[in-house]
């Protein structure tokens, strides 16, 4: 199951995602993404990831294409850090897992 919270703030249009980033709860992410964001935006766009526990290839597909269209990509944990490190090709900070 997968949770979407939209936050619109003057600074940033964020998307909270809560759950599994899986199957077909990766389209309704696209749907929503698709019908939240027609248009140019005036404001930054983020994807809070801090909240999911896992996310399958059509996933993080759908995470590199946002953020290829400039979404900033959020997340805590050594593994979401990890797939947003990976996405964005950025190393991960101060990251240790046992």
């Amino acid at each position: 199951m997968l949770r979407i919270t939209i936050h619109d703030d003057p600074g940033a249009l964020t998307f909270q995602f809560e759950g599994k980033l899986v199957g077909p709860w990766v389209r309704e992410a696209e749907v929503c993404l698709q019908q939240t964001l027609p248009g140019p935006r005036r404001s930054a766009v983020r994807l809070d990831l801090t909240g999911v526990t896992v996310i399958d290839a059509a996933g993080k597909a759908l995470l590199a294409a946002a953020h290829a269209h400039g979404a900033e990509l959020v997340a805590s944990g050594c593994l979401m850090r990890a797939i947003v490190a990976q996405i964005t090709r950025t190393p991960i900070a101060d990251c240790w897992c046992p």
